[in-house]
């Protein structure tokens, strides 16, 4: 299942997702990881989630950001939620990418059976129709 936590910017966004951080670790029965771009939310997440700065890792762009959340998922079967601030900022703010990239994250969550939670920093309008059938928006 993938959501989509939509809004301009300082709408409560990155609020939202560490709300839902800590909702997935109390209820989930596996593994949470949180990913960000920078290290803002150290002091926010859960320690019981695992908080990873992909800037640490050099991933850019939507095909660095699949392969990166693909291969967290091959690595540990355990993973239930991933939730992933500043979507449009570690792969494009061209809203027509996000399509493709939604498109093969929806495979992933299908195979992998783990709940994709994305903030994306636009209005919910100005997203492709397409993506309204693979996500909840929130």
């Amino acid at each position: 299942m993938i959501t989509l936590l939509t809004g301009k910017k300082g709408s409560g966004k990155t609020k939202k997702l560490i709300e839902l951080t800590h909702e997935a670790v109390v209820n989930s029965k596996g593994n949470v990881v949180c990913i960000e771009k920078g290290d803002t939310l150290t002091f926010d997440v859960d320690h019981n989630a695992r908080l990873v700065n992909i800037e640490g890792y050099g991933i850019s762009g939507y095909e660095g950001l699949y392969g990166f959340i693909s291969g967290l998922c091959a690595g540990n079967y355990d993973i239930t939620d991933i939730l992933v601030d500043s979507t449009l900022k570690i792969g494009s703010s061209d809203l027509n990418r996000l399509t493709p990239f939604l498109t093969r994250i929806k495979m992933l969550t299908d195979t992998a059976k783990v709940h994709i939670t994305f903030s994306v920093s636009a209005d919910s309008a100005d997203l492709p129709e397409e993506i309204f059938k693979m996500a909840e928006i929130k």
